[in-house]
């Protein structure tokens, strides 16, 4: 039987190895056992996933612990990914609530109509390495809330985190064969996609594979697609009143995760003259930083990134954006050799002619001069995505202005560009997303809308368009 690994990405210790899964096998059981999940009571399936929730907490620390070691973020942040996928349990009730709650008007002739909505059947989840148990949860939760069963699909670099998930689904008492896990790489990912038996597919990653995924299914519209990408995403800096904390945004937009979120700051936009104080501080705060294995003391600010090809791919395009004319501010340095650990890096992009429209998934912050707000506002629009943005200083009216003109589907001012709320919805547009909005509007893509016209008697008549019965 054909296995798959991981490898801790900090210290390079072998963490966990498991089979290759068979996916029209996983697909077939997903299917026999889904009908029966949806036949139960909504009561039946919040009260099954407020269970998974207290599951949850009682293996806080071994799911942090497990997902700092898999992905190699501190600990501290991988606590926090645990608690929002507790979280997420009371949410995605109060938005199925909301958002697909059974509705009654009055129709014709004393008759009702009623809005109810139904699950799509089995739905196939493809999840991300960045944030391997919160990010899928968000699709999984809702999911089952809606009667759907669940095939999902790991990150082929975060397995054994899959794995545990789908473990604590099952011990909080939802059926093993509504929510299956199903190993391997990009092959496997691929096969699920295609899987006849598949009503829908909910995918959060690289714009590279959504496009791939969308025109997959461009002949199957009768099957859901729900996709959550990545973000080249801009953040103005403009008459910043408080510098310090201007630049304590800028870094926590940056550098968090290792510059692994997907709303994570790539373009940092500063007006031309006034922006020395601001990379001034920004630098002091960058060189701070601690960039150490998950557990160590004092905690780090940032792990490594995901492995080493990631690394060298990160270099690689630092190296060609200082090759194009950038100037760097701060290196992207990597201070063990066969390890995956980055330094933060900032590289002044401005007088690079043709800049690539790319998401730098890792902590490099591109810094672009403009002359005036209008050339900020064309600057942080020009790039093909639009998940998040943020305005940092300014007036009201100039941040009225900034959320007017933005192309994003996240906008912040005074915030960092990551970090969005779960209670509200979440994605973006152009090569961000297909206008399927996850978090809180998940709800709306784990179900389709029924618009039923009832009455407890029949009764009807034609009062146009026949012959009279007495007239020959």
């Amino acid at each position: 039987m054909a296995t798959i690994s991981s490898i801790e990405p900090a210290t390079g210790a072998h963490l966990w190895t498991g089979e290759i899964g068979d996916v029209e096998a996983e697909v077939a059981r997903a299917r026999a056992a889904w009908a029966s999940w949806a036949a139960k009571p909504l009561a039946v399936r919040i009260e099954t996933l407020r269970r998974f929730a207290n599951v949850v907490r009682g293996h806080k620390e071994k799911l942090a612990d497990l997902i700092a070691r898999e992905t190699g973020k501190p600990l501290w942040e991988t606590a926090t990914e645990v608690d929002a996928v507790v979280g997420k349990v009371d949410i995605s009730v109060a938005a199925y609530s909301e958002r697909t709650s059974k509705r009654q008007m009055e129709g014709a002739l004393g008759a009702r109509v009623a809005v109810r909505h139904k699950p799509h059947g089995v739905l196939a989840v493809l999840g991300p390495y960045n944030f391997p148990a919160h990010l899928p949860n968000g699709h999984i939760v809702p999911a089952l809330l809606a009667g759907n069963a669940v095939v999902f699909k790991p990150s082929e670099k975060t397995p054994a985190v899959g794995e545990m998930l789908v473990r604590l689904y099952h011990e909080a008492g939802v059926p093993e064969d509504v929510v299956r896990c199903v190993q391997g790489g990009v092959e496997i990912g691929k096969a699920l996609a295609a899987s006849p038996g598949i009503d829908g597919l909910l995918f959060t990653g690289s714009a590279r594979a959504g496009l791939a995924l969308h025109r997959q299914f461009a002949d199957a519209p009768q099957k859901i697609l729900a996709l959550e990408m990545g973000g080249n995403n801009p953040l103005v800096v403009w008459n910043a009143k408080d510098v310090p904390a201007a630049a304590v945004i800028a870094v926590q937009s940056a550098f968090m995760s290792s510059g692994q979120r997907c709303t994570g700051a790539r373009r940092l936009i500063v007006e031309e003259g006034q922006h020395e104080p601001l990379l001034a501080e920004i630098v002091k705060l960058a060189e701070r930083i601690i960039v150490d294995h998950p557990h160590a003391a004092p905690s780090p600010f940032m792990g490594p990134v995901i492995d080493n090809q990631a690394a060298d791919q990160l270099q690689d395009a630092f190296l060609d954006l200082m090759i194009k004319g950038g100037r760097a501010i701060r290196r992207l340095d990597r201070p063990v050799a066969d390890k995956p650990f980055l330094t933060p890096a900032i590289i002044d992009v401005t007088d690079v002619a043709e800049r690539p429209d790319a998401e730098l998934f890792g902590p490099v912050l591109q810094v672009i001069r403009v002359a005036d707000f209008d050339a900020a506002l064309a600057e942080a629009n020009a790039t093909r995505y639009g998940l998040a943005a943020s305005l940092v200083g300014g007036s009201p009216e100039l941040y009225d202005r900034f959320w007017a003109n933005i192309r994003a589907g996240v906008i912040n001012w005074n915030k960092p560009t990551n970090g969005a709320p779960s209670n509200a919805p979440f994605g973006g547009l152009g090569l961000s997303g297909n206008h399927r909005p996850s978090a809180f509007y998940a709800a709306d893509y784990c179900a389709y809308p029924v618009t039923s016209s009832e009455a407890e008697a029949a009764r009807a008549s034609i009062g146009v368009g026949l012959r009279d019965p007495f007239v020959r």
